[in-house]
C-alpha cells in the first residue's frame, strides 16, 4: 500500500501544525475525516485503510485523511459554543485553501470532485463540507454521524454557529449553491446498538428531503454499535455500492492512454 505523509503550519489555523496523510495511487479522491479528536493516521491505526484497501489495489479510490483539528476543538479544546464554531469554522478554510489544494497538487493538477466520509464527528464534517461546497464535494458517505453539535457545549447560538451547522443554513439554501447541492449526494448510515443515535440521521434528512438534496437513510440492526466494528463494515459495502465499477475505470484508464497516444 503507498502511503505518503506531511506536515505543514496551516494559516488558516493560526500557524498550528497538522498533519496530512494519503493512500493509494489513484482513483477517485476521497477526504476521509477520522473521528472525535482523532489525528491523520487514526483510519490507518483502527484498520479502516486496511478495510478499504481492495479499492486502493483496484485503483479505485484515493484516500486523503488530515487532523481532525475541528473535532478536537469540539471535545477538547474549547469552553463555549461560540469559541468551538470559530474553530470550525477556520478548519472549514484550512480545508479548502490548503486541503483541497493538496489533494489537487498530489492528483497531478485536478482531482476532480472530491468524496468524503467520517464516522461520529467525522461525519458531520463529510457532511459539512460538502453543503457548504458543493462545487468542490460530490459525495459524503456519514455514519454513526452526531450533527447537532450544540449538544457538546453550551453557549448562544451565533452567526458563526449557523455557518458551521448544515441542520441550521441548508433549510434557507436558494439559488446557485443550493442547485449544485441538488447534484450531489449524502448517505446517512448508523447502526442500533449501543451508543448509537439514528434520530441524528433522521435530522438531517429532513433538512435535506425538503430541499431537494439526494439522500439516503441506511439503517444498520442493534447489533451494530457505535465502534470501528462497525465503521470497517458500512465504508467498504458502499464504496463497492457507489463507485464506478472496476472495469469502467480501466476503459477509462485504457482510454486516457490511447488519447496520450
Amino acid at each position: 500500500m503507498s502511503k505518503h505523509k506531511i506536515t505543514w503550519k496551516s494559516p488558516s489555523l493560526g500557524g498550528r501544525e497538522i498533519t496530512f496523510c494519503r493512500y493509494g495511487v489513484s482513483g477517485t479522491p476521497l477526504l476521509l475525516f477520522p473521528t472525535a479528536g482523532g489525528d491523520a493516521e487514526e483510519p490507518e491505526r483502527f484498520h479502516m485503510i486496511s478495510a478499504i484497501g481492495d479499492f486502493l489495489a483496484d485503483l479505485r479510490l484515493k484516500v486523503y485523511v488530515v487532523d481532525s483539528v475541528a473535532g478536537q476543538a469540539w471535545v477538547q479544546e474549547c469552553s463555549t459554543l461560540q469559541e468551538a464554531a470559530q474553530a470550525q469554522n477556520r478548519f472549514d478554510e484550512c480545508l479548502v485553501r490548503e486541503v483541497v489544494p493538496a489533494i489537487h497538487r498530489d492528483c497531478g493538477g485536478d482531482a476532480g470532485m472530491i468524496w468524503t466520509a467520517g464516522s461520529s464527528i467525522g461525519a458531520f464534517n463529510a457532511l459539512a463540507v460538502l453543503c457548504r461546497h458543493p462545487d468542490i464535494f460530490q459525495t459524503a458517505i456519514c455514519m454513526s454521524g452526531t450533527y447537532n453539535m450544540n449538544k457538546f457545549l453550551e453557549g448562544e447560538i451565533t452567526r458563526e454557529y449557523y455557518d458551521s451547522s448544515p441542520l441550521d443554513f441548508v433549510p434557507n439554501l436558494t439559488g446557485k449553491h443550493l442547485e449544485l447541492l441538488k447534484q450531489r449526494f449524502v448517505l446517512l448510515a448508523h447502526g442500533q446498538g449501543a451508543h448509537e443515535e439514528p434520530a441524528q440521521s433522521w435530522s438531517v434528512e429532513k433538512v435535506l428531503g425538503p430541499q431537494g438534496i439526494p439522500n439516503r437513510v441506511d439503517a444498520w440492526s442493534d447489533e451494530w454499535r457505535h465502534d470501528w466494528v462497525t465503521w470497517r463494515k458500512m465504508l467498504p459495502q458502499f464504496l463497492g455500492e457507489l463507485l464506478p465499477p472496476k472495469a469502467e475505470v480501466k476503459d477509462q484508464d485504457a482510454g486516457e492512454e490511447k488519447a496520450d497516444a
